[in-house]
């Protein structure tokens, strides 16, 4: 175990770095946004552009590894996104703004597919389990970070740009002292999406859906936040708490789904957010009940994509679970690229409170599926895996 952390230490450093620059960018870009001017409805539309971008990443990175290898395209992608992130100092506009976050959305989807791979090179049977454990852990806490840095600057946010281009660049650093331990890697095999969803109607639905939620809160928080006058540092808190929130929720929600029915897990989970999501639309801006809310949502939604992974791989052979993932995080990817379209749309119609209101109505969409799914579908695999915490950043390695 030691050995293959010690091996993998240039990933883990690099990977902090750039979650921490993902995370402050994605939530800079809504406030900042919205201190120019842009519409909810402009702004999600410019951020949905990311999860696009991330989808065209996730097909052609696997092949730009095969061709140049890990090293090579991490240098490049990582060049590119440094470079994005600073496009938005010179312009002020939703589309220009739109086509460097479907870059970056493109670059950190292959940065993604680069990590892990590298990680599942150099890990065993014996310790993939943990290593992986913290590669999320990693994910998580670095996302969360990177939210923190929004109070250390103005409110026009404009030298944080600066800050996140910084933090992309120093990534490479450790990957390149590296260079020479990057594994081999060969592309994934990938099942056709009519298959996947004839094993598993409800864990497609629940990927599709959980997506959704997660782009919708990921945006819709900040404009929620910049709506009802929150400073830079509360928007950033609100994001972090969220991300918290999942983080924590993902253990018990995973074991539990291990003992019982998945699909009364996620039902069960999707059900309980409900009313937290309800309350939320009629707190208002206190924010120690606001924050806390908002991150006991994120412990009733963020882990139910885990939940489903699990769940598809259930019913699933062991040669065709990594072709499975691999449609399961492009299908997660229509999701959270549809989310905030769904938040901003929200927002505009309905005021600050839309967005808890939108994530009522998908959660309960959720949760009515898997109750139809546990009671039409066919009986619990008898044999079942075990449920491993999953990021929205996974790729199809």
């Amino acid at each position: 175990m030691w050995g293959a952390l010690r091996s993998a230490w240039a990933l883990f450093v690099g990977m902090a770095l750039l979650m921490i620059a993902n995370g402050l960018l994605v939530t800079l870009l809504s406030v900042r946004g919205a201190a120019l001017g842009f519409s909810a409805g402009a702004i999600g539309l410019m951020q949905a552009a990311y999860p696009l971008g991330g989808l065209v990443g996730c097909l052609v990175a696997a092949r730009l590894i095969v061709a140049k290898g890990h090293v090579r395209v991490f240098a490049a992608l990582a060049s590119l996104a440094s470079a994005a992130s600073l496009v938005h100092l010179v312009t002020a506009d939703p589309w220009s703004w739109g086509a460097t976050r479907a870059l970056c959305g493109f670059c950190f989807a292959g940065l993604y597919v680069v990590s892990e791979s590298w990680l599942n090179g150099r890990a065993s049977n014996a310790t993939r389990g943990a290593l992986l454990s913290i590669y999320f852990t990693t994910q998580i806490v670095g996302t969360a970070a990177g939210q923190m840095l929004l109070g250390l600057s103005p409110a026009d946010g404009v030298p944080l740009f600066v800050v996140v281009s910084i933090l992309i660049s120093l990534a490479l650093v450790p990957m390149l002292i590296a260079a020479d331990t990057a594994p081999r890697f060969e592309a994934p095999e990938r099942m056709p999406l009519g298959r996947l969803l004839r094993a598993s109607p409800m864990g497609l639905a629940g990927a599709l859906l959980n997506g959704a939620v997660q782009g919708a809160l990921y945006v819709g928080l900040a404009l929620y936040g910049t709506a009802i006058g929150l400073a830079g540092q509360g928007v950033g808190l609100l994001v972090a708490a969220l991300m918290l929130g999942g983080f924590v929720g993902q253990v018990p929600i995973a074991r539990l789904s291990d003992l019982v029915d998945r699909r009364l897990v996620v039902a069960g989970v999707a059900a309980a957010s409900l009313p937290v999501a309800g309350g939320l639309a009629f707190l208002g801006p206190a924010f120690p009940p606001l924050a806390a809310g908002v991150g006991l949502l994120g412990a009733l939604t963020l882990p139910i994509y885990s939940v489903c992974v699990a769940h598809v791989n259930d019913g699933l052979r062991p040669s065709q679970i990594v072709a499975a993932s691999g449609t399961l995080v492009l299908v997660l990817y229509v999701g959270i690229a549809a989310g905030p379209l769904l938040a901003a749309g929200a927002i505009e119609a309905l005021g600050p409170p839309g967005l808890f209101a939108a994530i009522v109505g998908v959660q309960g969409l959720t949760a009515a599926v898997a109750a139809l799914r546990l009671f039409t579908g066919a009986a619990r695999a008898e044999t079942t895996g075990t449920a491993v915490a999953i990021a929205p950043y996974a790729t199809p390695i």
